[in-house]
């Protein structure tokens, strides 16, 4: 399962961790949000060693969305050394979003 990313572990997790790193932004009423769940919690276990897959709730942490421009939910936001590299809007397939997991590790 994916883990949870706030406001105050941001910088841990994504610009001093020392793998990439895939941000789940969703919310609890957001219906396409929960669709999107379950793949993003596959990804974390696929990847697990190659790659941080993490989760932030918009209502919960609203520095992050605003830092990146965050304006539509489910939006996932790929990382690599630090810096954002690729985003994906929508409830997207699985195989899209895996196929922007291996261009980065």
């Amino acid at each position: 399962m994916a883990q949870a990313l706030t406001d105050s572990n941001f910088a841990e997790i994504v610009e001093q961790g020392s793998l990439p790193v895939l941000v789940d932004f969703w919310a609890t009423w957001c219906g396409p949000c929960r669709m999107l769940s379950p793949v993003v919690d596959k990804l974390a276990e696929k990847y697990e060693g190659k790659m941080n897959v993490v989760k932030c709730n918009v209502d919960d942490s609203v520095d992050i969305p605003m830092k990146f421009g965050i304006r539509n939910i489910p939006t996932l936001l790929f990382f690599k050394n630090g810096e954002l590299v690729d985003r994906l809007v929508g409830a997207v397939p699985q195989a899209e979003i895996e196929k922007k997991i291996e261009a980065i590790i």
